[in-house]
């Protein structure tokens, strides 16, 4: 593979510290890990985007949380086509192997993979319609919520598209068999959560009132 180049220096000096204090402070607890496997109780599906940082959020260590990234937190419905499905792959895994509690979407604000697709609905991003654009069509998963919300003849906030994009992924979980089978069983609960970057702020789908309410 002749286009693999060497780390970055400044991702290979904190990796550095890294080893030289948390890791060799640690190293019962990471040998711990590797020789039992992991036992996460919970599984979050949350976005790519850098400024959520789940784990420092909930305050886990290694170990605690099956964490799957992918744009805008979307969860795809069950689809046993053959193809690559990288999230429903994640989910199968930790439902069926990982035996986890708690299932979680956490949404965000300010998402481009969501700012994406309403501007693509707007005509506004033409390079997401494009059949070639792998982001255009996966956010196309959120069209169920952009409809509800009233789609092209309503006036949106990015907001409340975030928070659809929630409820929109908690749908297709239940699609697939192997999770509703472990709700109906009371073995997984699933939670919808969102979370406001610049306040610091946690909301929660609350299925009572049919809202998103603080934690």
């Amino acid at each position: 593979m002749n286009n693999a180049r060497p780390l970055p220096a400044y991702l290979v000096q904190r990796y550095h510290g890294w080893n030289a204090t948390t890791f060799s402070e640690n190293k019962a607890w990471y040998r711990r890990l590797a020789d039992e496997g992991q036992r996460p109780r919970a599984m979050i599906i949350s976005c790519c985007d850098s400024r959520v940082h789940v784990t420092q959020m909930f305050g886990a260590d290694q170990g605690e949380i099956f964490l799957h990234r992918n744009i805008a937190n979307l969860v795809p419905p069950f689809a046993p086509d053959g193809d690559y499905h990288g999230t429903s792959a994640a989910v199968e895994y930790a439902v069926t192997a990982l035996k986890v509690s708690h299932l979680i979407v956490l949404g965000h604000s300010k998402c481009g993979g969501v700012k994406g697709f309403h501007e693509k609905c707007l005509g506004n991003a033409p390079e997401l319609a494009e059949n070639t654009s792998f982001v255009g069509r996966w956010i196309d998963i959120l069209k169920p919520g952009y409809e509800r919300l009233g789609g092209n003849d309503a006036e949106i906030e990015d907001s409340a598209l975030e928070k659809e994009g929630v409820l929109v992924s908690l749908e297709n979980l239940m699609t697939f068999p192997f999770v509703r089978d472990a709700v109906e069983a009371e073995e997984l609960s699933l939670h919808g959560l969102w979370t406001d970057i610049g306040e610091g702020g946690l909301e929660f789908f609350d299925h009572e009132s049919g809202e998103f309410v603080p934690v």
